[in-house]
């Protein structure tokens, strides 16, 4: 899978569970259903962790800058604002290119960062299962926090 496909399939993704959490909140207000909001806010939240994690992974191997890769997450924020930022990296080139598993003449492909994706990157499985366990991680304790905001009473 390319660093583009990769990326478009988690943008729209998260754009998709947007719609689930909008609809579990209009569920909540409209006819009591709590637990849709439960759910729907689950799988948006991991959905969102998850697109965050392959659009820092995406950035580095493209070369982004902090900023941009940044960027690229807080997209996830406002509903549905992946899909055009995905588009505007594509008619930009942004995701153009394949994973680079080796060095290139490229400054920075000396930096720890790089020699990571590219030890990662040639471990494809060992790659897959640490972001799945991270990602994992990182809700399970998030869960743990409670939702934004608070409890409610």
């Amino acid at each position: 899978m390319s660093p583009k496909r990769l990326f478009r399939i988690l943008a729209f993704a998260e754009a998709v569970t947007w719609t689930i959490l909008i609809t579990a909140l209009v569920l909540r207000y409209a006819a009591g259903l709590d637990a849709a909001v439960l759910v729907g806010g689950s799988i948006h939240g991991f959905v969102f962790l998850a697109y965050a994690f392959q659009a820092v992974l995406v950035g580095v191997n493209q070369r982004w800058s902090i900023g941009l890769m940044a960027f690229a997450v807080l997209t996830a924020v406002v509903p549905y604002a992946t899909i055009p930022f995905e588009l505007w990296l594509i008619r930009r080139g942004r995701l153009e290119g394949g994973w680079r598993h080796e060095a290139g003449d490229h400054p920075a492909d000396g930096t720890w960062v790089n020699r990571m994706l590219r030890w990662f990157l040639a471990r494809p499985v060992l790659l897959t299962v640490v972001a799945a366990v991270g990602i994992a991680a990182v809700f399970a304790a998030l869960l743990v926090i409670g939702p934004p905001g608070g409890r409610e009473a």
